[in-house]
């Protein structure tokens, strides 16, 4: 049999917040009760998700989650993106809602995934719909990019946000001079990221300031652009949280 689809049925504190947000990433309401419980139903396009309203519940404590293949990550996240932009003037990258940046995943064969944190605590893990991920390994990578790829595990994938800080920051400390320029930005970028998670503001604008310092030719720029549109991203969102 084929064409079977699941709708993932998640926690969240209020079905209203729940809507506004997802509303806000361009989904519509299919369905909405209050009572014998509270319920709603999302859609956008394919993508289908429900909610069930607890008294009560602690977003911060939420094991919700699940994973939704897409055809492309990048562009559902520049959608989504652009709807926080649309009503809070950034993107949202620190508490709870927040979404992270697409990037390759180690532990999942290096699909390349980014994951919505919704005002329930449910972890959407989005990753890119392929049957062949990339087979290349660290081999030829300097510590320092290994370091990144290790701590975008704890920081992206299990929410460990300040063991993957601790791990970054050492390996910044121990190789931020014998790195190459664009694997010491990619790691300079998400060590800001995980500390603007941290709400350690400051040490973020010392990072992205590190970042802006960066001697970097055109073809490092164009080879780093997703990495400096994130860092663009967070110098927004830490100057408006000031």
């Amino acid at each position: 049999m084929s064409g079977e689809i699941t709708v993932p049925l998640l926690p969240c504190r209020s079905i209203d917040e729940i809507a506004d947000f997802y509303q806000m990433l361009g989904f519509e309401r299919t369905y909405w009760q209050t009572k014998p419980y509270p319920c709603v139903g999302l859609r956008r396009e394919d993508f289908q998700l429900q909610f069930f309203g607890l008294d009560g519940f602690d977003p911060e404590t939420s094991y919700g989650s699940c994973v939704v293949l897409v055809e492309d990550t990048m562009a559902l996240y520049e959608a989504f993106a652009a709807g926080m932009r649309a009503v809070h003037g950034k993107v949202l990258v620190t508490g709870i809602p927040r979404m992270t940046r697409p990037r390759k995943r180690k532990n999942t064969g290096n699909a390349t995934g980014f994951s919505v944190v919704d005002p329930g605590g449910n972890w959407i893990r989005i990753f890119q719909n392929t049957d062949a991920g990339d087979t290349g390994t660290d081999e030829h990578s300097s510590q320092l990019a290994k370091a990144t790829r290790n701590a975008v595990v704890l920081g992206d994938s299990r929410g460990d946000t300040r063991q993957a800080a601790r791990i970054l920051g050492s390996a910044l400390n121990k190789h931020r001079g014998s790195a190459p320029v664009t694997e010491l930005a990619e790691a300079l970028v998400y060590a800001a990221e995980l500390a603007m998670r941290l709400g350690e503001q400051a040490h973020a604008g010392e990072l992205l300031a590190e970042v802006a310092a960066l001697k970097l030719t055109g073809e490092q720029r164009e080879s780093l652009s997703e990495a400096l549109a994130n860092a663009a991203d967070l110098e927004q969102a830490r100057t408006a949280g000031e």
